[in-house]
């Protein structure tokens, strides 16, 4: 995986959240909540998995709601900090943070309602492995999303150290064809790159994400948008 070394530094955790959902990141996070949130539905007594859950935004969130979650990820210290974030959230004894390699699932098949993954794709050397094992251990749902290309996205990349991997709705429908999971619904989102609005104040950024919702909404605003978020079902 991209950025496997980097993903597990100390500093790295400890400044995470901080570089990436303060000032005009917050839009993004509250995005990426409502559009798990919207997808998954009510999660009360679900057993619900998260792949590549790093400092636990969605798992603390979905424990908060009812959901028996786990949440795994490659980065000893990004579960160091979910773990804090769940004792200051007081829901520490109603969830688990896991070590572990998404490519091989330390589950049998079929042990959790839901599997999600968020702000994982783009860093997968080997989706379809990921999405196999996702799947497998998946009774009813999959959710994760992807950054799409061609797409500002794009030539964000250019200026990112470790790059993403880009992925057009039909390398998505080959995923899902592959791996046996079916479409249940798809959104498409921002058309401005997500490392536009961290460089602006809360303010100014929401006046750019306004801009940014109105463009997305013409018949012309999925072929633009940088973020995919895909719903899918287990066949």
């Amino acid at each position: 995986m991209k950025g496997q070394e980097w993903y597990q530094a100390t500093e790295v955790a400890e400044e995470y959240e901080e570089k990436r959902f303060s000032r005009g990141g917050r839009l993004i996070d509250r995005r990426e909540k409502q559009a798990v949130l919207d997808a998954l539905g009510p999660v009360d007594e679900k057993n619900v998995l998260e792949i590549a859950c790093g400092t636990g935004r969605f798992t603390v969130m979905l424990a908060e709601r009812g959901a028996n979650i786990v949440g795994l990820d490659i980065s000893g210290p990004m579960l160091q900090q979910g773990r804090r974030k769940a004792r200051n959230a007081g829901v520490a004894d109603h969830l688990e943070f896991m070590r572990g390699d998404a490519g091989r699932l330390p589950f049998p098949d079929d042990h959790f309602d839901v599997v999600l993954a968020m702000r994982f794709f783009h860093l997968a050397d080997t989706p379809a492995t990921f999405l196999s094992e996702m799947r497998r251990v998946a009774k009813e749902q999959v959710f994760f999303d992807t950054f799409a290309g061609p797409s500002t996205r794009s030539l964000y990349n250019w200026l990112l150290p470790m790059g993403s991997r880009l992925y057009s709705p039909d390398d998505v429908e080959k995923l899902l064809d592959e791996t046996g999971l079916t479409l249940v619904g798809a959104e498409h989102d921002w058309v401005l790159p997500y490392g536009f609005y961290r460089k602006m104040p809360d303010s100014v950024a929401s006046r750019f994400r306004d801009i940014d919702t109105t463009l997305g909404e013409t018949p012309v605003g999925d072929s633009l948008a940088s973020v995919s978020y895909w719903n899918t079902a287990v066949e």
